[in-house]
């Protein structure tokens, strides 16, 4: 397994003051008989921001899958709150505090925003807890209070975004596992957006992981960084640790 460093050389490891909710081990796994991920370690502290960077094909999107139990981790650890997790089912991670945003702004289009917020709220039993839930993201997002009747397949781009983000927060998460919230949006809603999860993080103490191909964007929100490149990770750093030319060595593999 290759040795993460700091983008000054020096190893980076959680101060006594932090607290990892989820640490990752050694992880391999893939898909079929291919193996994406060679190894990968990182951590996660409580209240903390980390972005996952790296080219395409890097194996980002796999780390969040395995993490989640939607791909099988064929070998190494995750442990999630000081328990280990892997290959456990996504419901019970969803119930132990864990939530993951994939791709694509994934909602249910012909159901009406309340309609997608209440399906995110899958795991509450108490009416009045998810009416709760519901108010608090709406506070979050009021463009989603104002439409909360509209069927989330008339929504903007960026408003299917903050409407998948408002599900996965009915399960009030200490962590969520977000890939590339940015996909297929113009800059200034990519901007908007990255703002609310920059909110998320300050005014809800919700820890992010972060997989993100808008990598200028995702260093203005991240506490620290992660580059993957071809399944392992090559570089862990602080956003301003980092110059143009690190950035270039680690997603490009050169010395």
């Amino acid at each position: 397994m290759k040795e993460t460093s700091s983008a000054d050389g020096q190893k980076l490891v959680p101060t006594g003051e932090d607290k990892t909710l989820l640490r990752v081990e050694g992880l391999r796994s893939g898909y079929g008989q291919k193996q994406v991920l060679n190894g990968v370690s990182l951590h996660v502290n409580e209240g903390e921001i980390v972005a996952l960077l790296g080219p395409n094909g890097a194996g980002k999107s796999t780390v969040l899958k395995t993490i989640f139990g939607l791909l099988r981790a064929w070998d190494g650890v995750v442990m999630w709150n000081g328990v280990a997790i892997q290959n456990r089912r996504p419901a019970q991670n969803v119930r132990d505090g864990l939530a993951y945003v994939p791709q694509g702004s994934r909602v249910f289009a012909d159901l009406t925003v309340q309609e997608n917020l209440e399906v995110g709220g899958f795991i509450l039993r108490d009416r009045r807890q998810i009416q709760e839930r519901m108010e608090q993201v709406f506070r979050l997002f009021p463009i989603l209070a104002e439409r909360h009747q509209q069927l989330a397949g008339k929504l903007s781009g960026g408003e299917r975004q903050m409407l998948a983000l408002g599900k996965a927060l009915m399960t009030q998460p200490r962590l969520l596992l977000l890939d590339e919230p940015s996909l297929g949006l113009a800059p200034q809603v990519t901007r908007e957006v990255l703002n609310v999860i920059r909110r998320l993080n300050s005014e809800l103490g919700t820890a992010i992981l972060l997989v993100e191909q808008n990598v200028r964007e995702a260093l203005t929100i991240a506490h620290r960084v992660y580059v993957l490149r071809i399944g392992e990770v090559v570089l862990e750093a602080r956003p301003h640790d980092l110059t143009l030319d690190i950035l270039r060595s680690a997603f490009l593999g050169r010395t």
